[in-house]
């Protein structure tokens, strides 16, 4: 039987405010446990939450940017129930009413196609607290310091078909959380996670399957081999003859494997209801249209500007406009340079693998944008060829100046004097003489793979500096005359 998996994704947000979305407590990630935890966060009796109108502007540049119906009169509701990290015994949270409502996202697949996924509503809540199970004699301990933290959820339409469809709408959602600056993206510090809701049907069926959903995965890899290893698991089990129950499953990248946690619960089971403590929030036209005026370029114009104006291929634009820092970055480069392309293709190339090797981050790069232009310029106007190009990137890596004074400790510059060129050339073919007998002998298909010798030989007699054009364009007329 052929199967079909049926995927949509909550997105949990913490959104990037100074204090949290009720309380004037600090949410600067890292402090010693505890210390970031006000009486308001704590739920102590006679305390009131405020509502931070900064996570309102924030939750509302979202729903802008994915083009979705703002709740002009949105509601807070209380969420019931009891676990240690949750301090007052419920989550201030939205249901009814949220600020997001229904909008879309286009994300771009591995082939280049783009899909559209539906987005069924971002609301606003609280997130709770965390428990930690180490150092603890076999006891686990309760840090409050994310209790009340801003989170926007964001929860997909069960659009998704395929686990590399959910990494590649994942990594558009986180692209475009900081584009908009609103979550700094995070994943290894908790501000960005994710729950998969995955099920499967026998291919045609217009009923979905049983879903279960994976709590709480970090990473776009875990996201990946979390939603592969339950859609296998749910295909054996039927296959074998047993039923998928409705349940909240946890990943162990450990074992790669997703294990049972607790029965999953219907919104009923939480028992919601309006917050008396808080009023329902109105969004004026004048309020959305001012942070509408605040909307950088998003992830799609921006790419679609990159092939308009820059000439890039959809790829090129697609890669280099995948992050807010990369794009600037490139930017840059370009500007000093003046050729998008090669600046396109080293940024792409020789950067990348280098920040990919050392776990860097672009705004982490050893090279910057200016001394990467002002490199590609010497390239262009012929005073090192692409290989001394390279050398010159490896010193800049290593921090050893700006690529003038590169060129010129390392004596780098290529030698353009035709005059001497053509002297080193008659050398080499000197040196060579049986090979250029045997090249003059041969047919046209046995030269071309000859004349690569010819132009290693004067290359590695040039010791680099050669310019490669230059040569290959004097050796055919000294091999053919």
């Amino acid at each position: 039987m052929q199967w079909e998996t049926v995927i949509g994704l909550e997105i949990h947000a913490q959104l990037s405010t100074q204090s949290k979305i009720f309380s004037a407590s600090a949410t600067t990630f890292g402090a010693e446990p505890n210390t970031q935890a006000s009486l308001v966060d704590l739920g102590m009796p006679g305390t009131l939450p405020v509502l931070n109108a900064e996570a309102v502007r924030m939750a509302v540049k979202f729903g802008l940017a994915i083009d979705a119906e703002l709740g002009r009169t949105n509601v807070f509701a209380r969420k019931n129930y009891f676990y240690p990290d949750l301090p007052k015994g419920y989550q201030t949270s939205q249901m009814d009413h949220p600020v997001v409502g229904k909008g879309h996202l286009d994300i771009t697949l591995e082939d280049g196609t783009v899909k559209r996924i539906g987005i069924t509503r971002a609301h606003l809540e609280e997130d709770a607290g965390k428990s930690l199970h180490e150092d603890f004699h076999g006891m686990s301990g309760i840090d409050l310091n994310r209790a009340g933290t801003p989170l926007l959820e964001i929860v997909s339409e069960p659009d998704i078909r395929s686990a590399k469809e959910a990494v590649a709408y994942v990594k558009s959602i986180h692209a475009l959380v900081r584009y908009l600056g609103i979550c700094d993206g995070n994943m290894a510090e908790g501000s960005l996670r994710c729950d998969c809701n995955v099920s499967v049907r026998p291919k045609g069926q217009a009923e979905f399957g049983t879903r279960a959903e994976i709590k709480n995965v970090n990473s776009f890899r875990f996201i990946e081999k979390a939603i592969n290893h339950e859609i296998q698991r749910q295909i054996e089990l039927i296959e074998d003859g047993g039923k998928v129950v409705q349940e909240t499953r946890l990943y162990d990248p450990n074992k790669d494997e997703t294990r049972s946690m607790r029965g999953k619960e219907e919104a009923n089971d939480y028992r919601y209801f309006p917050c008396p403590d808080l009023l329902p929030v109105v969004l004026e036209d004048s309020f959305i249209e001012e942070v509408r005026s605040q909307l950088p370029e998003l992830p799609t114009q921006k790419r679609e500007r990159f092939q308009s104006q820059y000439g890039l291929s959809a790829y090129d634009a697609t890669v280099l406009s995948a992050s807010r820092e990369m794009a600037e970055y490139f930017e840059q480069v370009a500007a000093v340079c003046g050729d998008a392309k090669l600046a396109a293709n080293w940024v792409m190339g020789e950067l990348s693998s280098l920040l990919n090797k050392d776990g860097l981050e672009i705004e982490q790069s050893p090279v910057s944008a200016q001394h990467l232009g002002e490199m590609i310029l010497r390239l262009k106007d012929g005073t090192i060829n692409g290989k001394a190009a390279k050398t010159v990137f490896a010193a800049m890596a290593e921090g050893e100046g700006s690529p003038d004074a590169i060129i010129k400790a390392k004596d780098l510059v290529q030698n353009t004097d035709s005059g001497a060129v053509e002297k080193l050339l008659d050398e080499v073919l000197a040196a060579n003489a049986e090979q250029v007998e045997q090249y003059r002998a041969s047919d046209e298909a046995k030269r071309g793979k000859m004349f690569g010798f010819f132009v290693g030989q004067a290359m590695k007699a040039a010791k680099g500096k050669a310019n490669p054009a230059q040569v290959n364009e004097l050796l055919k007329k000294k091999l053919e005359s």
